[in-house]
C-alpha cells in the first residue's frame, strides 16, 4: 500500500468536551462525530501548556515541555532556531508534500518551518500588528485576499465589527459568510489539492483560528444557540485561591464575574463557531472523495487548548483546570486500522506531543530521537491496548507564577508555585471540578500521594521548585526554560 497521505487539524480553543460524540448537551458536531466513527477518539486528552504558542511548540516538536523549554506564552522567539526538528519536516524528509494552511503562531510570522508552502492567518496577533504597523501582506494572507473581494474596500479587515479577541461580547459576523476566516481556510485547503504535487503523498496542517473570540459565526450558527438553556456557572469550593486575579465586569479578564446574559450569549457564539468548523470539515471530507484520496488519508482533529467559558467565573485558557487543559483528540481513516478499531473511544491521557509520533508510525515513517511523546499508533490500529503513561504532567506560567498539575485521568493535583496552594480533584466523580479533597481530613493520604509525586516531577527543575525534598513556593518563573532561552539569544530571525 502507498503511503497515506496525512491531514492535521488543529483548531485554537476548543473544549474538550464539547463535542456531540462526547456527550455534550448542546453542542452538536455531526461530521467530527463521524471522524470519530471512522477512527479512535481519545476521550482524555490534554494540552499540557494550554496556550497558543508553547501548545504549538508541542504539536511540532513531539516534545513535553520539560524538553521543548516553552512554559508559558511569550511572542517574538524564533521558533526553528530553537526547535529544529518538526513533525512537518519528518515529513518532507520522508518525501512528502508539506503545506500549512492557517494559524501558525509563530515568530517571525512568515517562517516556513519545513512546510513547502504556508498560507498565513493567525487571527488578530498584537504583536505582528504593531511590530508590521498593520502592513497585512508582512504576516497574514487572509487580508490581503479580502480587499481583494467584491464590495470590499481597500481598509477592510477582520477587525471591522469591533470585537476583541479575547473579549466575551458576541455577535453574528458583519460579513457575507464566504468571507468568514473560517470559510476562507477550508477554501484554501480545496483549491490547494488541486495544486498539490500529485507524485508525492502529502502533509496537510489545517489550522483554524476559531473558536478562539471573537465569537463572531455566521447569524445561522449564532441563532441555533440562542435558545439553549441559560448559563449557570459552574462554582466550587476554592475559586478563593485566586481572588487577586479576580476582575468582576471585565469582559475580557481571566476570572471574574460578568453578568449571565452576557456568558450565555458568549456560549452562543462560541458553540456557533464549533458549528462552522464542524461542515468546513465535512468540506474537506466530501472533496478528499471527490479527488479519490479518502480512503488513503489519515485525519487528526485536536486543539492547541479549552476555553473555561464561565466555569468557576473563569474564561480564556492557560489554568490547569479541565475546561482549559483537556482537548478534542481524533485519529480517523487510518488506512491501517482494524475494522473493530473503529469507533473505539480510548480514556488514556495522551497529550499534544503524543501526535507527531502517532502520525510518523501511521506514514511508516520513523520517530526522531529528539521526541519523548508516544506513538498511538497501535491503538489507532486496534492492536494493544495499554496506556501509554501513567500520569501526565502539564504546567503554564500564569498570574506570576507557574500552575503545575498531574493527573491520570481520573484525579488531578494542582499545585500553585506562588503560595504554594494545593488543589486535588476526583475527575471520576465530579468531572466539573466543584470540590477541592486537598483540605478534606479523609483524603490526606492520598493527597501526600499526589504531593510526592509532583515532588518527584519538579525536583531537578532549574528554577528550585523542591528544597530538601519538599514543594518550596516562591520560586522566581519564566515563560522558557533556560535551555531554550539560550537557543534563543543565539538566533538570527
Amino acid at each position: 500500500m502507498s503511503k497515506p497521505n496525512v491531514i492535521l487539524i488543529c483548531v485554537d480553543e476548543w473544549r474538550g468536551d464539547c463535542l456531540s460524540s462526547d456527550g455534550h448537551p448542546y453542542v452538536q458536531t455531526p461530521h467530527l462525530d463521524d471522524l470519530a466513527r471512522n477512527g479512535v477518539r481519545f476521550s482524555k486528552g490534554y494540552s499540557a501548556t494550554p496556550s497558543c504558542v508553547p501548545a504549538r511548540a508541542a504539536l511540532f516538536t513531539g516534545q513535553s515541555q520539560e524538553r521543548h523549554g516553552r512554559v508559558g506564552y511569550n511572542d517574538g522567539v524564533p521558533f526553528h532556531a530553537v526547535h529544529p526538528v518538526t513533525l512537518q519536516g519528518e515529513f518532507r524528509k520522508g518525501g512528502y508534500h508539506t503545506q500549512a494552511i492557517g494559524k501558525m503562531h509563530v515568530w517571525p510570522e512568515r517562517s516556513r518551518l519545513d512546510f513547502d508552502d504556508v498560507v498565513l492567518h493567525d487571527g488578530y496577533l498584537h504583536h505582528a500588528r504593531q511590530e508590521h504597523q498593520q502592513n497585512f501582506a508582512k504576516f497574514d494572507d487572509y487580508v490581503p485576499w479580502l480587499r481583494r473581494q467584491p464590495g470590499m474596500g481597500p481598509d477592510a479587515e477582520y477587525f471591522d465589527h469591533g470585537v476583541n479577541c479575547n473579549s466575551i461580547v458576541a455577535r453574528p459576523w458583519d460579513k457575507a459568510e464566504n468571507l468568514h476566516p473560517t470559510h476562507w481556510i477550508g477554501t484554501q485547503a480545496i483549491e490547494w489539492m488541486h495544486r498539490r504535487d500529485p507524485a508525492k503523498p502529502f502533509f496537510l496542517y489545517l489550522s483554524f483560528h476559531r473558536p478562539h473570540p471573537p465569537y463572531d459565526p455566521p447569524s445561522w450558527a449564532f441563532e441555533q444557540y440562542l435558545n439553549v438553556p441559560p448559563y449557570e456557572a459552574v462554582e466550587g469550593n476554592w475559586e478563593q485561591h485566586w481572588n487577586e486575579h479576580r476582575q468582576d465586569g471585565n469582559y475580557q479578564a481571566s476570572y471574574g464575574k460578568i453578568p449571565d446574559h452576557v456568558v450565555h450569549r458568549a456560549r452562543a457564539g462560541y458553540y456557533g463557531l464549533m458549528a462552522q468548523i464542524d461542515l468546513q470539515v465535512n468540506r474537506i471530507k466530501e472533496s478528499l472523495a471527490d479527488f479519490g484520496l479518502h480512503d488513503n488519508t489519515v485525519i487528526a482533529f485536536t486543539s492547541d487548548h479549552g476555553e473555561m467559558m464561565g466555569d468557576h467565573h473563569m474564561f480564556r485558557k492557560a489554568v490547569p483546570y479541565e475546561g482549559s487543559a483537556r482537548v478534542p483528540f481524533i485519529i480517523s481513516n487510518s488506512p491501517s486500522a482494524q475494522q473493530a478499531a473503529r469507533g473505539t473511544v480510548v480514556d488514556h491521557v495522551v497529550e499534544l506531543r503524543d501526535i507527531m509520533p502517532t502520525l510518523l508510525d501511521l506514514a511508516g515513517l520513523p520517530i526522531p530521537d529528539s521526541v519523548d511523546g508516544e506513538s498511538l499508533a497501535r491503538l489507532v490500529r486496534g492492536e494493544n491496548t495499554e496506556a501509554v503513561r501513567d500520569v501526565l504532567h502539564g504546567e503554564h506560567v500564569y498570574w506570576g507564577q507557574n500552575l503545575h498539575w498531574l493527573t491520570d485521568g481520573h484525579h488531578k493535583y494542582i499545585w500553585g508555585s506562588g503560595e504554594g496552594t494545593e488543589e486535588l480533584f476526583n475527575l471520576d466523580a465530579d468531572p466539573q471540578e466543584r470540590y477541592n479533597l486537598a483540605e478534606a481530613p479523609d483524603c490526606l493520604g492520598e493527597l501526600l500521594t499526589w504531593r510526592q509525586r509532583m515532588v518527584e516531577t519538579l525536583r531537578d527543575r532549574e528554577e528550585g521548585y523542591v528544597i530538601d525534598g519538599a514543594l518550596t513556593p516562591g520560586a522566581p518563573v519564566v515563560a522558557m526554560l533556560r535551555h531554550a532561552r539560550e537557543k534563543a539569544a543565539t538566533a538570527t530571525p
